[in-house]
């Protein structure tokens, strides 16, 4: 099965100037005659989609199958091509960047290769192309974990240290650094930002956007090296982390105790020293839903805070990132995985995982999706269920040492591995339970296939949680 689907993926690879560069979002086995419909962009090169693709390549590396092209065989590496798809986009964000009037630039959603009278050229996604045209500022910080993954994985940071990649760096934090009219240590974002890039009322200050962030900063930390030109960067850094480390385990923390205290909140404060310091109206907070989900041992970070807006749905990506780069602390980290041990049914059921629970219905998801029939009730990003999220749950179910956990998931893996291959390897399913492919999943998505395979080589071989992990600080 696994030999199967790595054959998909490397035979899905692109070529561009002689280099294979990266898999597109929908990585159909017959490339020649794509599946009708199904193009949009999904025949493109993803950034956030490529990273658990690169992160199983990587732990392969040269273990992967041959590849047939131009009636030969090559044999390939996991890390060249990792490497291939650092270096293209560096150059794309680049150019970018000498188009911009500041100067300062985002990575790409996404590239794809055009041929135009035999000469190949890049044409990347800024947003400028996409549905909603919606930002993607998650793909810079995916861009720089992503190179921290590879450093780890070749055991050197020879690549990171070039010129070039050290002001791609750089440059990424001095516009997440630069001047605004938000004065919070976390990042001012539209909706649609990070993976969730429809309408899902998570504008503002989403918790995904946040963690990712974090991380980015402690990547950053190891990346940069402690020299004249990167000072004022890294000093920056350090004040960011801290400020923010602050706010997210504090304010946007969620467990019974914290419901009890916002229940009681008093509103018109005023001041510096006071408790309910966004405003919070007691009667916004969804307890009906709040009391049943959260059990006496678990919590969760809330998915967005702002002024009188505390968004109390869970979100699965956000929350386990906030395990693996330890922006939560090592007590937090082990409730948000006793409460995804607890609510297993209801996160994982007969497909993991949720992106997102609970579903936006009625008025909420009228207003909060303008009516947006891909994220009905249970289905994409409101409350759908993704497969790819599996690699991510058996990372912070290592890092926490939650066995328990990675023993669920190892024999629900059995039943959805065989699912998911007969089903084509779909983007993801709807229902509440689970059970229904998606409406409008594309099938043989390259990070679906990525993420399952990436899931089990993880249980297997712990020791590559280096690749997406970072130690905890000197808080508890």
């Amino acid at each position: 099965m696994e030999e199967e689907a790595l054959k998909i993926l490397v035979e899905s690879l692109i070529e561009y100037e002689g280099r294979w560069i990266g898999t597109p979002a929908v990585c159909n086995p017959d490339v020649a005659h794509p599946v009708p419909g199904e193009v949009l962009n999904y025949d493109q090169v993803f950034i956030r989609d490529f990273v658990p693709v690169a992160l199983l390549f990587l732990v392969k590396n040269d273990e992967l199958p041959v590849k047939h092209h131009k009636h030969t065989e090559i044999p390939l590496s996991g890390n060249e091509i990792v490497r291939n798809f650092l270096e293209v986009t560096l150059e794309l964000h680049q150019q970018a960047r000498q188009r911009s009037f500041t100067g300062l630039a985002l990575m790409p959603a996404s590239f794809k290769v055009i041929v135009d009278n035999g000469q190949q050229h890049l044409e990347p996604d800024f947003g400028d192309r996409a549905i909603a045209r919606v930002t993607p500022v998650d793909s810079s910080l995916w861009w720089i974990l992503l190179v921290r993954a590879y450093c780890k994985a070749v055991g050197n940071q020879s690549l990171a240290h070039q010129e070039d990649f050290q002001e791609g760096v750089r440059l990424i934090l001095e516009l997440c650094f630069s001047d605004r009219f938000d004065m919070e240590p976390t990042l001012l974002v539209p909706d649609g930002a990070c993976m969730i890039d429809r309408r899902l009322g998570i504008y503002g200050h989403p918790l995904e956007i946040q963690a990712l962030f974090y991380a980015s900063l402690r990547a950053a930390s190891e990346l940069l090296p402690d020299n004249e030109t990167n000072e004022k960067v890294r000093q920056a850094v350090q004040l960011r982390l801290q400020a923010l480390k602050e706010r997210i385990r504090i304010d946007y923390w969620l467990d019974i105790k914290s419901l009890n205290d916002i229940y009681r909140f008093r509103v018109e404060q005023y001041g510096k020293e006071v408790l309910n310091k966004f405003n919070l109206y007691s009667d916004s907070i969804p307890y009906e839903w709040l009391s049943e989900w959260l059990e006496e041992k678990g919590g969760y970070f809330a998915g967005n805070l702002g002024p009188s807006q505390l968004d109390c749905r869970f979100f699965t990506l956000a929350n386990l990132m906030t395990i693996l780069c330890s922006l939560a602390t090592k007590m937090q980290s082990q409730e948000i995985m006793e409460l995804i041990y607890q609510q297993w049914d209801k996160l994982l059921a007969h497909m993991p995982i949720k992106i997102c629970y609970p579903a936006l219905e009625g008025r909420d998801w009228e207003i909060l999706t303008g009516c947006d029939p891909k994220n009905k009730r249970w289905s994409y990003h409101n409350g759908g269920s993704w497969p790819v999220l599996t690699w991510m749950l058996a990372a912070a179910a290592l890092k926490t040492g939650r066995y328990d956990v990675l023993k669920r998931l190892k024999e629900d893996l059995v039943v959805v591995g065989k699912r998911l291959l007969a089903e084509d390897w779909p983007e993801y399913y709807d229902g509440e339970d689970g059970r229904l492919i998606g409406k409008e999943a594309r099938k043989f998505q390259s990070w679906t296939i990525a993420g399952f395979f990436l899931t089990q080589e993880l249980i297997d071989k712990p020791e590559f949680l280096m690749l997406v992990n970072f130690g905890f600080d000197e808080d508890p």
